[in-house]
Protein backbone atom coordinates (compact mmCIF):
# COMPACT_ATOMS: atom_id res chain seq x y z
CA UNK A 1 0.00 0.00 0.00
CA UNK A 2 1.01 3.54 -0.82
CA UNK A 3 1.91 6.40 1.30
CA UNK A 4 -1.11 7.99 -0.45
CA UNK A 5 -4.39 6.08 -1.30
CA UNK A 6 -7.40 7.39 -2.84
CA UNK A 7 -10.87 4.48 -2.54
CA UNK A 8 -13.28 4.99 -4.50
CA UNK A 9 -13.49 8.97 -3.86
CA UNK A 10 -16.11 11.22 -5.03
CA UNK A 11 -16.99 14.91 -4.06
CA UNK A 12 -19.72 17.19 -4.95
CA UNK A 13 -20.22 20.68 -5.10
CA UNK A 14 -23.65 21.65 -4.41
CA UNK A 15 -24.47 25.17 -4.86
CA UNK A 16 -27.84 26.49 -3.76
CA UNK A 17 -29.84 28.45 -6.36
CA UNK A 18 -32.37 30.69 -4.44
CA UNK A 19 -34.53 32.00 -7.61
CA UNK A 20 -35.48 28.16 -8.32
CA UNK A 21 -35.05 26.91 -4.33
CA UNK A 22 -33.09 24.03 -5.69
CA UNK A 23 -29.88 22.89 -4.81
CA UNK A 24 -27.26 22.11 -8.09
CA UNK A 25 -24.75 19.61 -7.57
CA UNK A 26 -21.23 19.50 -9.80
CA UNK A 27 -19.64 16.19 -9.44
CA UNK A 28 -15.96 16.87 -9.43
CA UNK A 29 -14.60 13.49 -8.70
CA UNK A 30 -16.80 9.99 -9.43
CA UNK A 31 -15.13 7.22 -8.17
CA UNK A 32 -11.26 8.30 -8.30
CA UNK A 33 -9.21 5.00 -6.94
CA UNK A 34 -5.09 5.65 -6.98
CA UNK A 35 -2.81 4.46 -5.12
CA UNK A 36 0.53 6.14 -4.95
CA UNK A 37 3.88 5.11 -3.74
CA UNK A 38 6.08 6.74 -1.04
CA UNK A 39 9.16 7.84 -3.05
CA UNK A 40 7.47 7.96 -6.30
CA UNK A 41 7.03 11.69 -8.46
CA UNK A 42 3.24 11.32 -9.83
CA UNK A 43 1.88 13.92 -12.27
CA UNK A 44 -1.77 14.55 -12.59
CA UNK A 45 -2.67 16.04 -15.98
CA UNK A 46 -5.98 17.20 -16.51
CA UNK A 47 -8.03 20.29 -18.17
CA UNK A 48 -9.68 23.06 -16.14
CA UNK A 49 -12.78 21.68 -14.46
CA UNK A 50 -11.21 18.05 -14.60
CA UNK A 51 -10.87 17.51 -11.28
CA UNK A 52 -7.55 17.26 -10.22
CA UNK A 53 -7.10 20.28 -7.83
CA UNK A 54 -10.03 19.09 -6.09
CA UNK A 55 -8.18 15.76 -5.78
CA UNK A 56 -5.20 17.73 -4.61
CA UNK A 57 -7.18 19.68 -1.68
CA UNK A 58 -8.47 16.54 -0.43
CA UNK A 59 -5.11 14.96 -0.29
CA UNK A 60 -4.26 17.11 3.46
CA UNK A 61 -7.66 17.47 4.38
CA UNK A 62 -8.72 21.17 2.88
CA UNK A 63 -11.41 19.19 1.55
CA UNK A 64 -13.16 16.16 2.59
CA UNK A 65 -14.75 13.81 0.73
CA UNK A 66 -18.82 13.52 0.26
CA UNK A 67 -18.12 9.38 -0.40
CA UNK A 68 -15.03 7.42 -0.77
CA UNK A 69 -11.78 7.36 1.61
CA UNK A 70 -8.30 9.35 1.49
CA UNK A 71 -5.40 7.46 3.38
CA UNK A 72 -2.41 9.36 3.90
CA UNK A 73 0.29 6.62 5.26
CA UNK A 74 -2.53 4.67 6.90
CA UNK A 75 -4.43 7.85 8.40
CA UNK A 76 -7.95 8.10 6.95
CA UNK A 77 -8.03 12.54 6.23
CA UNK A 78 -11.77 12.20 7.46
CA UNK A 79 -10.73 11.43 11.07
CA UNK A 80 -10.27 14.64 12.98
CA UNK A 81 -7.92 13.37 15.88
CA UNK A 82 -5.63 12.56 12.72
CA UNK A 83 -5.89 15.57 10.95
CA UNK A 84 -3.11 17.29 12.06
CA UNK A 85 -0.88 14.36 11.51
CA UNK A 86 -1.93 14.19 8.06
CA UNK A 87 -0.83 17.70 7.41
CA UNK A 88 2.12 17.12 8.80
CA UNK A 89 2.94 14.02 5.81
CA UNK A 90 1.40 15.70 3.50
CA UNK A 91 2.40 19.47 2.80
CA UNK A 92 0.62 21.55 0.30
CA UNK A 93 1.80 24.24 -2.29
CA UNK A 94 -0.64 26.07 -3.96
CA UNK A 95 -0.87 28.57 -7.43
CA UNK A 96 -0.26 31.53 -5.99
CA UNK A 97 3.33 31.55 -3.63
CA UNK A 98 1.76 35.26 -2.20
CA UNK A 99 -0.93 33.23 -0.86
CA UNK A 100 1.31 31.21 1.14
CA UNK A 101 4.75 33.55 2.25
CA UNK A 102 3.93 35.29 5.52
CA UNK A 103 7.38 36.21 6.53
CA UNK A 104 8.60 40.02 6.10
CA UNK A 105 12.05 38.17 5.68
CA UNK A 106 12.31 34.79 3.88
CA UNK A 107 14.08 32.64 6.62
CA UNK A 108 11.60 34.11 8.97
CA UNK A 109 9.33 32.86 6.74
CA UNK A 110 10.80 29.30 5.90
CA UNK A 111 10.82 29.21 9.74
CA UNK A 112 7.22 29.94 10.57
CA UNK A 113 5.82 26.38 10.26
CA UNK A 114 8.44 24.59 12.55
CA UNK A 115 8.26 27.40 14.82
CA UNK A 116 3.87 26.52 15.00
CA UNK A 117 5.03 22.91 15.29
CA UNK A 118 6.74 23.70 18.65
CA UNK A 119 10.05 22.63 17.07
CA UNK A 120 12.52 23.50 19.28
CA UNK A 121 14.74 26.49 18.14
CA UNK A 122 17.88 25.05 17.31
CA UNK A 123 16.24 22.72 15.16
CA UNK A 124 14.06 25.05 13.18
CA UNK A 125 17.48 26.97 12.12
CA UNK A 126 18.82 23.50 11.33
CA UNK A 127 15.44 22.83 9.24
CA UNK A 128 15.35 26.67 7.88
CA UNK A 129 19.34 25.96 5.94
CA UNK A 130 18.83 22.64 5.14
CA UNK A 131 15.40 23.76 3.35
CA UNK A 132 16.55 26.88 1.67
CA UNK A 133 19.94 24.50 0.70
CA UNK A 134 17.79 22.06 -0.80
CA UNK A 135 15.89 24.72 -3.17
CA UNK A 136 18.57 26.75 -4.01
CA UNK A 137 17.77 29.71 -2.19
CA UNK A 138 20.44 30.44 0.78
CA UNK A 139 21.57 33.20 -0.60
CA UNK A 140 18.80 35.20 -0.56
CA UNK A 141 17.41 34.15 2.95
CA UNK A 142 17.88 37.81 4.26
CA UNK A 143 15.72 39.34 1.02
CA UNK A 144 12.10 40.46 1.86
CA UNK A 145 10.11 37.98 -0.24
CA UNK A 146 8.54 40.61 -1.93
CA UNK A 147 11.73 41.17 -3.82
CA UNK A 148 11.89 38.15 -5.10
CA UNK A 149 10.73 36.93 -8.61
CA UNK A 150 7.55 34.30 -8.60
CA UNK A 151 9.51 31.10 -9.22
CA UNK A 152 11.50 32.34 -6.65
CA UNK A 153 8.49 33.09 -4.60
CA UNK A 154 7.55 29.59 -5.17
CA UNK A 155 10.74 27.65 -4.03
CA UNK A 156 10.71 29.50 -0.68
CA UNK A 157 7.00 28.47 -0.57
CA UNK A 158 8.66 24.77 -1.21
CA UNK A 159 11.33 25.42 1.31
CA UNK A 160 8.76 26.29 3.73
CA UNK A 161 6.69 23.09 3.26
CA UNK A 162 9.94 21.01 3.38
CA UNK A 163 11.08 22.72 7.01
CA UNK A 164 8.22 21.01 8.18
CA UNK A 165 9.50 17.38 6.85
CA UNK A 166 6.87 16.15 5.44
CA UNK A 167 6.60 12.32 3.67
CA UNK A 168 5.04 13.88 0.84
CA UNK A 169 4.50 17.36 -1.19
CA UNK A 170 1.22 17.79 -3.20
CA UNK A 171 1.84 20.63 -5.26
CA UNK A 172 -1.43 22.32 -6.57
CA UNK A 173 -0.56 23.90 -9.95
CA UNK A 174 2.54 25.32 -8.69
CA UNK A 175 4.20 27.05 -11.81
CA UNK A 176 0.34 28.43 -13.26
CA UNK A 177 1.05 32.05 -12.56
CA UNK A 178 4.86 31.90 -13.68
CA UNK A 179 6.78 32.69 -16.74
CA UNK A 180 8.36 29.77 -18.33
CA UNK A 181 11.94 30.51 -16.82
CA UNK A 182 10.30 30.56 -13.25
CA UNK A 183 8.05 27.25 -14.55
CA UNK A 184 11.84 25.53 -14.97
CA UNK A 185 13.10 26.45 -11.55
CA UNK A 186 10.18 25.72 -9.55
CA UNK A 187 10.30 21.86 -11.68
CA UNK A 188 13.96 21.45 -11.46
CA UNK A 189 13.59 21.90 -7.47
CA UNK A 190 10.76 19.73 -7.52
CA UNK A 191 12.47 16.72 -9.07
CA UNK A 192 15.60 17.34 -7.23
CA UNK A 193 13.47 16.82 -4.23
CA UNK A 194 12.41 13.72 -5.21
CA UNK A 195 15.36 12.50 -6.22
CA UNK A 196 18.00 13.36 -3.68
CA UNK A 197 15.43 14.06 -0.53
CA UNK A 198 12.99 10.63 -1.64
CA UNK A 199 10.16 13.07 -0.77
CA UNK A 200 7.09 12.12 -2.91
CA UNK A 201 5.53 14.65 -5.33
CA UNK A 202 2.24 14.89 -6.19
CA UNK A 203 2.46 17.46 -8.93
CA UNK A 204 -0.69 19.17 -10.66
CA UNK A 205 -0.70 20.86 -13.86
CA UNK A 206 -1.87 21.26 -16.94
CA UNK A 207 1.59 21.61 -18.67
CA UNK A 208 2.54 18.65 -20.41
CA UNK A 209 6.36 19.20 -20.49
CA UNK A 210 6.51 19.47 -16.88
CA UNK A 211 5.32 16.03 -16.55
CA UNK A 212 8.33 14.22 -19.25
CA UNK A 213 10.40 13.43 -15.91
CA UNK A 214 7.66 12.02 -13.68
CA UNK A 215 7.97 8.61 -12.80
CA UNK A 216 3.84 8.44 -13.37
CA UNK A 217 1.02 10.08 -15.09
CA UNK A 218 -2.24 10.05 -14.25
CA UNK A 219 -5.00 11.92 -16.59
CA UNK A 220 -8.01 13.12 -15.40
CA UNK A 221 -11.20 14.12 -17.02
CA UNK A 222 -14.66 15.02 -15.93
CA UNK A 223 -13.76 13.90 -12.62
CA UNK A 224 -12.71 10.17 -13.35
CA UNK A 225 -8.90 8.63 -14.26
CA UNK A 226 -9.11 8.32 -18.35
CA UNK A 227 -5.11 7.06 -18.12
CA UNK A 228 -2.19 6.45 -15.93
CA UNK A 229 1.14 4.42 -17.32
CA UNK A 230 4.51 6.47 -17.34
CA UNK A 231 5.13 9.66 -19.59
CA UNK A 232 6.46 7.50 -22.65
CA UNK A 233 2.61 5.48 -22.19
CA UNK A 234 0.46 8.31 -21.81
CA UNK A 235 2.18 10.21 -24.57
CA UNK A 236 2.24 7.81 -26.93
CA UNK A 237 -1.73 8.05 -27.46
CA UNK A 238 -1.85 11.59 -28.85
CA UNK A 239 -5.02 11.29 -30.35
CA UNK A 240 -6.76 10.31 -27.19
CA UNK A 241 -5.33 13.00 -25.59
CA UNK A 242 -6.20 15.65 -27.71
CA UNK A 243 -9.88 14.48 -27.29
CA UNK A 244 -9.24 15.14 -23.07
CA UNK A 245 -8.38 18.91 -24.72
CA UNK A 246 -4.78 18.00 -23.80
CA UNK A 247 -1.98 20.09 -25.97
CA UNK A 248 0.91 17.45 -26.06
CA UNK A 249 4.73 18.50 -26.10
CA UNK A 250 5.44 19.87 -29.85
CA UNK A 251 8.23 17.28 -29.99
CA UNK A 252 5.90 14.02 -29.23
CA UNK A 253 3.50 15.58 -31.65
CA UNK A 254 5.96 16.25 -34.51
CA UNK A 255 6.92 12.39 -33.99
CA UNK A 256 3.54 11.30 -34.26
CA UNK A 257 2.92 12.90 -37.47
CA UNK A 258 6.29 11.72 -39.09
CA UNK A 259 5.36 8.32 -37.64
CA UNK A 260 1.78 8.95 -39.66
CA UNK A 261 3.58 9.64 -42.75
CA UNK A 262 5.32 6.27 -42.48
CA UNK A 263 9.11 6.75 -40.81
CA UNK A 264 9.71 3.84 -38.53
CA UNK A 265 9.33 6.16 -35.33
CA UNK A 266 8.72 4.62 -31.94
CA UNK A 267 6.05 5.68 -29.90
CA UNK A 268 5.56 8.55 -26.97
CA UNK A 269 9.07 10.47 -28.33
CA UNK A 270 9.43 12.87 -25.24
CA UNK A 271 12.80 14.77 -26.35
CA UNK A 272 14.27 16.52 -29.39
CA UNK A 273 17.09 14.10 -28.63
CA UNK A 274 14.95 11.34 -28.46
CA UNK A 275 13.74 12.44 -32.24
CA UNK A 276 17.21 13.27 -33.46
CA UNK A 277 18.59 10.17 -32.73
CA UNK A 278 15.98 7.85 -34.13
CA UNK A 279 15.83 10.24 -37.05
CA UNK A 280 19.71 9.68 -38.10
CA UNK A 281 19.69 6.17 -38.62
CA UNK A 282 16.65 6.82 -41.01
CA UNK A 283 18.38 9.49 -42.66
CA UNK A 284 21.50 8.28 -43.39
CA UNK A 285 19.82 5.20 -45.25
CA UNK A 286 18.33 7.49 -47.10
CA UNK A 287 21.36 9.06 -48.09
CA UNK A 288 23.47 6.50 -48.47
Amino acid sequence: MGIIRAVNLIFDYIRHDEEADRDEINHALRGVTLDIKEGSFVAILGHNGSGKSTFAKLMNGILLPSDGTVYISNMKTSDEEHLWDVRKTAGMVFQNPDNQIIGNVVEEDVGFGPENMGVPTDEIWKRVDESLEAVGMTAYRLQSPNKLSGGQKQRVAIAGVMAMKPRCIVLDEPTAMLDPNGRREVIKTVRELNQKEGITVLLITHYMEEVIEADRVVVMDEGKVVMDGTPREVFSRVKELKQYRLDVPQVTELADELKAAGMDIPDGILTIDELVNSLVPILGKKGA
